[in-house]
């Protein structure tokens, strides 16, 4: 398990994100790819198995599979994976409290094509709880991170992840938040952003307080990546999803104790 650092502790606190280089072994990378090329193709709001295609952005400029941990064994391996598995225990994991523990709160691929962008969303100013960052007696206490996974590069042009560093304490609004919150204006030029590139196979841990969106793809080809977001274990998924039983049997059980946390009561017989 990737141990956790004084630095990284400093940096998530100050810029609310980290960059996980070479997260993801190269093999496990292919694995993933090639499951999603044997993807079967769905319309918009179609199922396969437990996996739905539901896409956020109104361009057709990709699409987006939620629940994708139902998608096979490669993504299943990400649900305890050991490049952040220390980190999402420390900063959302409810740590040395009654209710210590981890939760997937959504679970999605998405394979960003020609065109497209993702509007600013999140912050501090008047922030919702189930995205807060809070550091208060030697504990982190964040309500969700997020894990992006590259399984390609992401440069110049490919439609990268765009982050406000430090948003995630803001105490004022952004003067020019709203007019980046529609799907009319892009945030690529929106002051304070930065572009998080990165290499196929790394991975970027950040609290979802932290403002942040997707720039403009304007290169050919696909931008592909996969999200996994960490909450604590009173959560419940943002979507509604639940989990396929085969799903729960077949997983080890620490990986069951972070998709069910909390297993279900129910009357005997």
């Amino acid at each position: 398990m990737a141990a956790l650092t004084e630095l990284d502790d400093y940096l998530f606190d100050l810029r609310g994100f980290l960059v996980l280089e070479r997260a993801l072994e190269p093999s496990l990378v292919d694995d993933l790819n090639t499951a999603l090329d044997a993807f079967p193709s769905l319309e918009p709001q179609a199922w396969a198995g437990n996996v739905q295609r539901v896409d956020n952005n109104p361009d057709n400029a990709g699409l987006e599979l939620q629940n994708i941990i139902e998608g096979g064994p490669a993504f299943e391996r990400l649900v305890d994976h050991p490049s952040w598995l220390a980190h999402v225990r420390r900063y959302c994991g409810e740590q040395e409290s009654y209710v210590e523990g981890l939760f997937i709160d959504e679970s999605f691929a998405t394979i960003r094509q020609y065109g497209g962008f993702f509007p600013v969303h999140s912050g501090g100013y008047r922030g919702a709880i189930r995205g807060q960052y809070r550091y208060s007696n030697g504990v982190f206490r964040c309500g969700q991170v997020n894990i992006l996974m590259a399984l390609t590069d992401i440069g110049p042009g490919d439609g990268g992840t765009l982050v406000i560093p430090g948003s995630h304490k803001a105490n004022l609004r952004h003067p020019e938040f709203d007019r980046y919150t529609t799907w009319d204006t892009t945030m690529d030029d929106m002051p304070g952003v930065v572009e998080m590139h990165l290499r196929k196979g790394d991975a970027l841990l950040f609290c979802d307080g932290l403002s942040h969106g997707a720039s403009t793809r304007t290169n050919p080809g696909e931008r592909r990546a996969i999200i996994y977001r960490y909450g604590p274990t009173w959560a419940s998924t943002r979507y509604g999803y639940t989990y396929s039983e085969e799903l729960l049997a077949r997983v080890t059980p620490e990986q069951r104790a972070i998709l069910q946390p909390v297993p279900p009561r129910v009357p005997p017989g």
